[in-house]
């Protein structure tokens, strides 16, 4: 089963290992959109109108993942501008047509997006199809962080890890770092692109895409560092250097508009990677 063959009911069902094996199937064509929980950047009083998570589906991503959670969940309940009150994640799932992914952190964060046993093992209960495991700016996330909380907060629900950025924490993103991530539980690596984060060279990014590949693990390469916001002439560079050194998923980070990346980025990146056939038949289910 490829991500690239379902239709939005399917992509809802798609969850856990499932979620990481069609990704895997896809060859570098799956188009990840992180956007911030609480936005609706089309709206006029932010509260009403279109949800960024419904805005960047339609412009082709295959996976939502959700940033800031604790600003509209209260433990039990979500509550989204543009979609309203709703009992769990597989509803927004089932709303959106989308799998959906939540960020968790180890640094210094409020207790609803800690990287804890019980965050995790609620968001998969509502139906979270993954769990990313990374650090926003200046929350002092390290990998070695990262590493020991992957062990305490596996769920059935898939768990990728790493950094998109260096969260205030600069360290260097070594092969064997993420490596570590793999055999610590992580189904799934995160490793900034070549070009999006100082010192991440081609030739240093594919040694870590194999490593992880070596051990069975998928990678989504990620654009966190604001270039989400950038025209989309930088696409080409990033989104074929980013197949070349073997990534499977394509992240596009959420600092552009309100709380998510450029749509039109989004775009251009998906008609790189896979070309119009699939951007538009995705756009088009």
């Amino acid at each position: 089963m490829r991500i690239l063959d379902l239709d939005r009911t399917g992509l809802a069902a798609l969850r856990g290992a499932d979620l990481t094996r069609a990704v895997a199937a896809s060859e570098g064509r799956t188009m990840v959109a992180e956007v911030f929980a609480d936005r609706a950047a089309l709206s006029f009083d932010g509260r009403t109108g279109v949800h960024n998570a419904e805005l960047m589906a339609a412009f082709g991503a295959d996976v939502v993942v959700l940033n800031m959670i604790d600003r509209v969940w209260d433990g039990t309940t979500f509550r989204f501008p543009g979609l309203g009150e709703l009992p769990s994640l597989a509803a927004v799932a089932s709303r959106i047509g989308r799998p959906i992914g939540v960020n968790l952190e180890p640094g210094t964060v409020p207790e609803l997006r800690k990287a804890t046993r019980e965050n995790a093992a609620r968001l998969a209960d509502s139906g979270a199809a993954l769990i990313v495991l990374t650090a926003n700016p200046s929350t002092d996330g390290s990998l070695d962080g990262m590493a020991r909380a992957t062990e305490l907060i596996k769920t059935d629900a898939a768990l990728w890890v790493g950094k998109m950025h260096h969260a205030g924490h600069p360290e260097p993103i070594t092969a064997q770092k993420l490596a570590n991530l793999v055999e610590a539980g992580a189904d799934g690596v995160i490793l900034p692109i070549p070009g999006t984060l100082p010192g991440i060279t081609r030739e240093a990014a594919a040694e870590a895409v194999a490593a992880v590949h070596e051990r069975g693990a998928v990678v989504m390469g990620a654009i966190g560092t604001s270039q989400e916001g950038a025209h989309t002439n930088v696409v080409p560079q990033l989104a074929l250097t980013a197949k070349e050194i073997g990534v499977d998923a394509h992240h596009i980070g959420d600092c552009f508009l309100p709380g998510m990346g450029d749509p039109e980025l989004l775009y251009a990146y998906s008609v790189a990677v896979r070309g119009r056939r699939h951007t538009w038949t995705r756009m088009a289910r």
